[in-house]
């Protein structure tokens, strides 16, 4: 068979110009790494490599939205570790306030203390975070979320808690309705107050005696003073209507005795006047941390306080502080929790992620030692047949002639 010196040329060149764009092709993986550039590379290890960079991108998205939770519950933790610690001076002032040497005006100058400790406790409770979102708004709020007016301070947020965009449910606010305006007021279980008191007496916190024989009524305590003899009425009534429920007992006064009626016990000190009334209502979640406050300065303020006003003031006083600040570390506690949760969810991310990364090397990227022997492989069968070429194209018959 005869082969024209042109289609030699042909087919040498042809054969030249393919193992050099196969030369070039597995010089581009190893630049790269990637064993697939293109999808027709490998159909199925391309899809694959797909799947996991989608994977990937999830895990970074939601990486981001967990470091934001992260950051807005780390600085509610350390607000609201700021704000036990002020809580915990306001109570040593009102315990100092007890001091019955203490004068009108030294218990004034105690009060100024409170007030400022109240002040700051606002400012912390309207804290925001970097982004210039409020820690404690909640759902949200169209300004500061604790607003103090003559009636108080008022929360115009919404209650509930802002999540971020995650596969996981975390917070980026904290609720501050629960955290700062929800304490339970009195012990707990129920409250002790003076109602219409023109005689030398305070009442305590009271106690549980039996939680089985507690029941959600109110108890108007009334005294009477007949013939030096002092007694009192206990009436019980409807918390809600003031309707009485059932008779009412009684019994002879005495300072300092335990008076107990339906498993709760408390007590009377000093010298009830004629008509003088207590009240024990159930306790409910409605006490702020600044209406604690606002009570206690009110009565440190009074010039005509007498000795009992102040004994009443400073007993109910630390009976709520007592009460805001274990809401505070309960709600403290559940932002440390959740803090401890989002260290797992973090790991978890992390995990996948990796996975995901691994799964995409596996699919995509290029073994390097066996792409290399196949590309010095390539290179010198390349260089083999530039030589035979070189040889070849010399062999014709003008040459040879020549």
């Amino acid at each position: 068979m005869r082969i024209a010196t042109a289609t030699a040329y042909q087919v040498a060149i042809q054969n030249l110009q393919d193992r050099q764009v196969d030369l070039t092709e597995t010089q581009v993986r190893l630049t790269s790494g990637k064993r697939v550039l293109r999808a027709g590379d490998d159909p199925t290890a391309a899809a694959r490599a797909e799947r996991a960079a989608a994977a990937i991108d999830r895990s970074t998205v939601s990486q981001r939205a967990v470091e934001a939770s992260r950051t807005a519950m780390t600085l509610a933790e350390s607000a609201l570790g700021n704000a036990v610690n002020l809580v915990q001076t306001a109570r040593e002032t009102l315990v100092a306030a007890g001091n019955g040497s203490y004068t009108a005006a030294e218990r004034k100058g105690l009060a100024a203390q409170l007030q400022q400790i109240r002040d700051q406790l606002l400012s912390i409770a309207n804290q925001q975070d970097g982004a210039g979102n409020y820690l404690f708004a909640g759902q949200g709020a169209a300004g500061a979320p604790f607003v103090s007016s003559p009636s108080g301070v008022q929360f115009t947020g919404v209650g509930g808690v802002v999540s971020v965009a995650s596969g996981e449910v975390l917070p980026a606010t904290v609720d501050g309705q629960a955290a700062w305006m929800s304490a339970a007021t009195g012990n707990g279980v129920f409250e002790t107050q003076r109602v219409n008191v023109s005689g030398a007496a305070w009442i305590d916190a009271g106690r549980v005696t039996d939680p089985a024989l507690v029941q959600d009524l109110r108890y108007d305590v009334t005294f009477s003073v007949t013939g030096g003899t002092t007694t009192y009425t206990i009436q019980p009534r409807d918390p809600n209507t003031g309707t009485a429920v059932g008779a009412p007992s009684s019994g002879t006064y005495q300072s300092g005795s335990a008076i107990s009626i339906d498993g709760i016990a408390f007590t009377i000190t000093g010298t009830p006047a004629d008509g003088d009334e207590f009240r024990i209502m159930p306790s409910t979640p409605t006490l702020s941390v600044f209406d604690a406050l606002d009570r206690a300065i009110e009565g440190l303020r009074s010039d005509s306080a007498a000795p009992t006003d102040v004994i009443q003031t400073t007993n109910d006083g630390l009976r709520n502080l007592d009460s805001v600040l274990a809401r505070l570390q309960s709600v403290r506690s559940a932002v440390g929790d959740t803090l401890h949760r989002i260290d797992g969810v973090e790991d978890r991310l992390s995990a996948l992620k990796l996975n995901a990364q691994t799964d995409r090397s596996n699919a995509e990227d290029l073994d390097m030692v066996q792409a290399i022997s196949e590309f010095q492989n390539k290179q010198t069968g390349y260089d083999a047949v530039l030589k035979t070429y070189s040889m070849v194209q010399r062999m014709s018959l003008f040459q040879y002639l020549g």
